[in-house]
């Protein structure tokens, strides 16, 4: 798979993946890498948020260029994506995971973006929230790292 960081242009063969999940400012493990490396033999391109030159000084407001770039990279990487991989770590919090999440369920009036596919390991702190949103909407849950590298293998694949 072709990889694609921010602030690159989103381009590159099909399918895309998107990389959802825990970042927590860089405190969280880079998972990320780990998907990249364990799907590269499939054909497609890797979207992945966690940009190498992030600045957490950067002002998180809408009137700061830079981080504006960012958050519109990653929404427009989702809205375009055919999958995304959303991974809640264990001792993460992982708050705009969530945000995402709830902006690309499907709701009754059709899907927003690619066909999401949730891995949320029992240890995370808003597990039961996760369960009831993947419930209620149809989106496949998997309790483990690798069960959603295979879940996610499989809809590239199929």
């Amino acid at each position: 798979m072709r990889h694609v960081r921010p602030p690159a242009v989103l381009a590159g063969p099909r399918p895309w993946l998107f990389l959802a999940g825990s970042i927590d400012d860089g405190r969280a493990e880079p998972w990320q890498a780990a998907c990249v490396d364990r799907l590269a033999d499939l054909p497609g391109t890797v979207l992945n948020p966690r940009r190498a030159d992030w600045d957490s000084t950067w002002r998180q407001s809408i009137d700061d260029p830079r981080f504006r770039g960012q958050v519109e990279w990653e929404l427009e990487a989702q809205e375009r994506a055919d999958v995304i991989a959303f991974w809640f770590a264990s001792g993460s919090v992982a708050p705009i995971t969530l945000l995402e999440l709830g902006l690309f369920a499907p709701s009754p009036d059709g899907r927003r973006g690619g066909l999401p596919i949730v891995g949320c390991p029992a240890g995370y702190w808003r597990r039961g929230n996760v369960e009831v949103v993947c419930a209620r909407t149809g989106i496949q849950l998997v309790d483990s790292f690798d069960a959603l590298l295979a879940a996610t293998r499989a809809a590239l694949s199929g």
